[in-house]
């Protein structure tokens, strides 16, 4: 049973009314006399207190708690509520769902549109995201997404932008332009909360000899700034102030090296699939690292050429289909020029539809020749796959590096190869 929301966004309980529960909000802990009387109860009005539970119990509770005095802002919620909520009833449980009638909403009846302004309006962002995803992955309001203007008002995040991936092919190419628009800015999001950790893993191991410019605790000269400090300190206080902090240098990579990410781009590997396109582009922006990104089930299509529009690419992917690894390896191998100077990440969960065999050899070749071939089941903040666990073992056997990472703990890997 899904779960409706207060106006702080707490978890107030299950949508469906039970009697047993009516009865104890009714009596337990309440006279109506004393909620007649409007009286104070550690803050709040037993009123007040009433119409939560209301609130939480749905419309069917309405013949033995109605809302009491003052209750507008809460009677607006409910409506919004249970035009969510109520797809939850049908006829297996004696109930017609009233969206199904023909009157008796009045005013009140609803259309997605005005549904989702009415969210905008009563909730804060936490629960409006909740109310949106259940909208969207548990009632199928797929309305939500091929609606211009409703589009424009969803709160671009992760989950949503995973949907729009998954339903842009039933978009009209006016709503995939505010589409492309919710995905540029949850892209923008999440290379803001990468970038600065790649980055920092590829930018050379530290110089001790050289004072840099990048301030970061990984570069940070505690003995040269606490000595250099030394005369600012403050006897009445007993520290030092501070006037300048100093970082060491990072040594810079001279020689380029070659990064081939190959994605699979199955249902089951979105969130990988996401976060594979965003770092493909942080890649992309080092002058120090030439990038390659391919996509496959069992077609392959080449990326790199717009591997720096992290938008673009992420619209290029048609999830779903079947899975050849092998082909997209032996594609990736095509695309390498300078083995002992190559990177190749392959991200898939080893669901091999096409001939293992031929994944293997296409392995073999990849190690044979010299390249660092890392096999990533995940590549999300989670880190947490479901993978093919037998062709994992044989692909470490081969020399392969084998295992589920987060963006940063792949950049470090990367960084710790090129930098070696």
């Amino acid at each position: 049973m899904a779960e409706r929301s207060d106006l702080e966004g707490r978890n107030i309980g299950a949508s469906r009314p039970e009697k047993e529960n009516l009865e104890k909000a009714g009596s337990e802990k309440f006279d109506l006399k004393t909620v007649n009387s409007g009286k104070k109860d550690s803050g709040t009005t037993n009123i007040e207190r009433l119409n939560k539970w209301r609130l939480m119990l749905g419309r069917y509770a309405d013949s033995q708690l109605p809302f009491g005095e003052g209750s507008g802002q809460m009677q607006a919620m409910d409506n919004v509520l249970d035009y969510l909520y109520s797809r939850e009833y049908g006829e297996d449980d004696g109930v017609r769902n009233p969206r199904e009638l023909g009157g008796g909403l009045g005013e009140s009846r609803l259309t997605v549109s005005k549904w989702i302004n009415e969210v905008n309006r009563l909730f804060p962002k936490e629960t409006i995201e909740v109310l949106e995803k259940q909208a969207l992955d548990r009632y199928g309001m797929t309305e939500l997404l091929t609606d211009e203007s409703v589009l424009e008002k969803l709160e671009p995040n992760q989950e949503l932008l995973k949907l729009i991936l998954q339903l842009k092919g039933m978009m009209s190419p006016k709503v995939l332009q505010a589409a492309k628009e919710i995905i540029r800015k949850v892209v923008q999001e999440l290379r803001r909360s990468l970038e600065h950790e790649i980055l920092q893993s590829l930018t050379g191991r530290i110089d001790k000899n050289q004072e840099g410019a990048i301030p970061t605790a990984r570069n940070l000269d505690m003995k040269k700034t606490i000595l250099r400090n030394l005369k600012h300190y403050d006897r009445e206080k007993q520290r030092i102030v501070l006037e300048k902090v100093y970082f060491y240098a990072r040594v810079r990579q001279q020689t380029t090296w070659h990064v081939v990410i190959a994605v699979d781009e199955s249902g089951s590997m979105l969130d990988s699939v996401i976060h594979s396109a965003v770092m493909a582009g942080i890649f992309a922006s080092m002058p120090t690292l030439e990038t390659k990104l391919v996509i496959f089930d069992t077609n392959v299509v080449d990326l790199s050429d717009r591997v720096e529009d992290v938008v673009e690419t992420l619209m290029s992917v048609q999830l779903g289909g079947g899975t050849d690894i092998g082909r997209a390896m032996r594609y990736g191998e095509s695309l390498v020029t300078e083995p002992e100077r190559t990177i190749f990440v392959l991200v898939t969960d080893l669901y091999e539809g096409g001939s293992p065999r031929e994944m293997y050899a296409a392995a073999r070749n990849l190690v044979e020749a010299g390249v660092k071939l890392i096999i990533l089941t995940a590549l999300d903040k989670e880190a947490n796959p479901n993978y093919n666990r037998s062709a994992a073992a044989q692909m470490a056997a081969l020399g392969a590096h084998v295992g589920a990472m987060t963006p940063g703990e792949l950049a470090r890997w990367v960084g710790g190869i090129i930098h070696e």
